[in-house]
């Protein structure tokens, strides 16, 4: 009875080896079998979710690298085999395959150390992390980064792609703040890129995603924190209207830098609503700058002098994770009354037509920003590619539950974009026919040209360079 019993478990094992993936095999040869986690194992479902749930696939196995030299090891195997992998640094990107693959799934996760380094004002940040982490770690030390404006969104994707933040105002993109990247390149050297080491690679990595190699640590300039004050102030549909005429004020005439909103334009439960973040980078803000906000009557508010922690974590980001979901993007030269009634046209048609197909929450993300946001950095970088012109990013997000319907959502969202822009060229904005579009918003199919314009032939004969066997062609994302 025994010698059956032990027969049938090496039969069960022999049966699971041979469904093991080869290359997931060898890797964990190479590294540690104790990294390489396969279907059923508790931490592969870990390392593929994602914040949306189109994004995540099913991968042969989740590798959870420990150190820059596993992942050169991974980097070559992978090469040699010409397997599809993915790197996933938060899992937030809401492009299906962008940081996700049916082959090897490489998870950033251990990439989690913080030093902050007071002498030469800098913070080193692994590719693994948060922003809440990140922000957590350096609040005792009263400095803070030029990182992600809500919660739940990693540091890798986000600072590769650009980076809007708080503080872009007063001290440009994520990139702009940037000193050094320890990169893993795609014949699996490690090397620290820097300004005076290698300007073209640097300058290709502020912007140019994955496609250079694995960015394994950032470090970044870091700047004096105080407490802040703001937080989130929620408003129903009878009062808009006001909301509407607070934001056009606001892009229009506040000037000062430290002040910032978010506007969201949503449809939720069948009714149009407003999330409105408000932020100054000071515990008290000087008078007059949010008070027409503050007047109009609300649904719930969450304002006050606060960490700047909390006030990340008080935006409402994560309340539709799970769901499916899907990016896409405008530029914009300015939020205008009649741009601002188109968006909210948009986001009730959308939010009623989408809801007979699973739709739950359709939202406009209405991002003001002064026009010398570009003007902090004087050295080129892969995005944005044209700095003499302050573009407004507006996201556009829609979320809903069935696969069956994709498509619908990705067409959907792709005609409301260009409503909008169709209406900013309408209203004067000649200069937006070409504009650059934010990758990190950007839906998958936007042409390269849109992102880079005419940095693009450069970044290409970069690309080629450093990885001339395409190995990171061999991962999800903008590929030049």
């Amino acid at each position: 009875m025994f010698s059956r019993l032990l027969s049938l478990l090496l039969l069960a094992h022999a049966s699971i080896a041979i469904l093991l993936d080869p290359t997931c095999v060898r890797i964990g040869q190479s590294t540690s079998p104790a990294i390489v986690y396969y279907p059923g194992h508790p931490l592969y479902l870990k390392g593929i979710h994602h914040w949306a749930s189109s994004s995540s696939q099913l991968a042969k196995c989740v590798v959870e690298a420990r150190t820059a030299a596993d992942l050169g090891i991974i980097l070559n195997i992978l090469g040699n085999r010409r397997t599809p992998f993915a790197v996933k640094g938060g899992g937030h990107a809401s492009n299906p395959g962008y940081s996700s693959t049916t082959g090897v799934h490489i998870s950033m996760y251990r990439f989690s150390n913080i030093v902050y380094k007071q002498e030469s004002q800098t913070v080193e940040i692994g590719a693994g992390l948060l922003w809440d982490d990140v922000y957590a770690a350096l609040e005792p030390h009263s400095v803070n980064v030029v990182g992600g404006r809500v919660t739940g969104v990693g540091v890798a994707g986000f600072t590769l792609g650009g980076g809007y933040s708080w503080k872009t105002n007063q001290y440009g993109l994520t990139i702009d703040t940037v000193t050094a990247f320890e990169l893993v390149k795609p014949n699996g050297i490690i090397v620290t890129v820097t300004q005076a080491s290698d300007p073209a690679l640097f300058a290709g990595l502020k912007g140019g995603f994955n496609n250079f190699g694995i960015v394994t640590k950032f470090t970044m300039k870091t700047f004096p924190q105080t407490q802040v004050w703001g937080g989130l102030i929620t408003v129903t549909a009878p009062h808009i209207d006001k909301i509407a005429a607070a934001t056009a004020a606001f892009s229009k005439n506040v000037k000062d830098p430290k002040a910032g909103i978010i506007t969201t334009y949503n449809f939720l439960l069948g009714q149009p609503g407003i999330s409105q973040l408000l932020f100054y980078d000071a515990p008290t803000p000087p008078a007059s700058i949010f008070d027409d906000f503050l007047a109009i009557p609300y649904f719930t508010r969450d304002i006050k002098k606060r960490s700047f922690t909390s006030l990340v974590q008080a935006s409402p980001a994560n309340v539709t994770t799970g769901q499916r979901g899907i990016f896409n993007t405008v530029s914009l030269l300015k939020y205008s009354p009649n741009i601002l009634d188109v968006i909210l046209n948009e986001t009730v048609f959308w939010g009623q037509k989408l809801s007979l197909k699973t739709g739950t929450f359709i939202s406009y993300d209405v991002e003001p920003f002064l026009p010398t946001i570009y003007s902090h950095n004087a050295r080129s970088t892969a995005f944005p590619p044209v700095r003499s012109m302050g573009l407004l990013p507006l996201n556009l997000y829609y979320a809903y539950a069935l696969p069956v319907f994709d498509n619908d959502f990705y067409n959907a969202i792709k005609t409301s974009a260009n409503t909008i822009l169709q209406a900013a060229i309408a209203e004067g904005g000649s200069s937006l026919v070409d504009a650059p579009v934010y990758g990190n918003y950007a839906i998958f199919d936007t042409p390269l040209e849109s992102i880079y314009g005419s940095n693009l032939p450069l970044l290409t004969k970069l690309k080629e360079a450093v990885d001339p066997t395409n190995i990171m062609g061999l991962a999800g994302g903008w590929k030049f």
